[in-house]
């Protein structure tokens, strides 16, 4: 049952995690919601493996790179979320979002993202992933802009003492380029780790494949970043990417079990 459980998983024996692939390698048993992400801008800078630890949900342990830890801040707009196979939401399902992410691994060698914050400028919404997810979202004033080729990303958080934001400015070409091997372990991701109610749970995903455009950084700022509990990013980010966006669906979150590490 354990062989069949952990090729199932898609896990590699040899290092106890699963390989990254560009396509999910799991289904998805039932569809809990729907969406689409456009403009998505990441952008990423290594991290203190030991810091980035101490802020991941139990049974879960920070997913490295050749020995190191990465801190992501990606903006991008989500539309058309929907529940289930219902219609997407009107108005409530569209909105900019800005979110802080760090990159984890379970006991199953599942590969997975842990949100430290995700800004939007929908309050419902923040309220709904709060509440029924635990998810860290932040009510924020979030904007997207393109002037021709070149996009603008704002967002600065609401009610905050600090006002913690972020910004992106980026000159976006036409020609398609393939990921590098960070590149593809950065964004390489089918699920997210997350705690809620004193557990930890594994929320699975599938998108459509990314397609990255050639794209030139013009600015940034990252108060977010320190905001979500990490260090200051240090110089220029080590991956820069841009893509049109992916179709995306969630299926039902797994509680972690118990008293397992990673």
């Amino acid at each position: 049952m354990a062989a069949r459980h952990e090729a199932r998983q898609g896990v590699s024996r040899r290092t106890g995690a699963e390989p990254l692939t560009a396509q999910a390698p799991h289904r998805l048993r039932r569809v809990l919601f729907t969406q689409r992400w456009t403009d998505v801008v990441f952008l990423h800078w290594e991290a203190d493996p030991f810091e980035v630890a101490r802020l991941l949900p139990a049974g879960t342990v920070p997913d490295l790179h050749h020995g190191r830890a990465y801190v992501g801040l990606v903006f991008f707009r989500m539309e058309d979320l929907a529940l289930g196979r219902t219609p997407p939401l009107p108005y409530l399902g569209s909105f900019d979002e800005v979110n802080v992410r760090l990159y984890s691994r379970d006991a199953l060698g599942r590969r997975g993202v842990v949100f430290r914050s995700l800004d939007c400028d929908r309050l419902l919404p923040v309220l709904a992933a709060r509440a029924g997810f635990g998810l860290p979202y932040r009510w924020a004033r979030t904007s997207r802009r393109w002037y021709d080729s070149r996009l603008l990303y704002r967002t600065r958080r609401r009610g905050h003492p600090a006002r913690p934001g972020g910004r992106v400015w980026l000159d976006v070409g036409r020609e398609a380029v393939p990921p590098g091997p960070l590149d593809a372990f950065l964004t390489w991701r089918w699920g997210l780790h997350a705690g809620f109610l004193g557990r930890s749970y594994y929320l699975p995903n599938t998108h459509t494949a990314w397609e990255f455009r050639r794209c030139s950084l013009l600015g940034w700022e990252t108060s977010l970043v320190e905001a979500a509990g990490l260090g200051p990013p240090l110089g220029n980010p080590v991956s820069v990417l841009f893509s049109l966006g992916a179709s995306v669906r969630f299926g039902t979150p797994e509680v972690l079990p118990a008293g397992h590490h990673a």
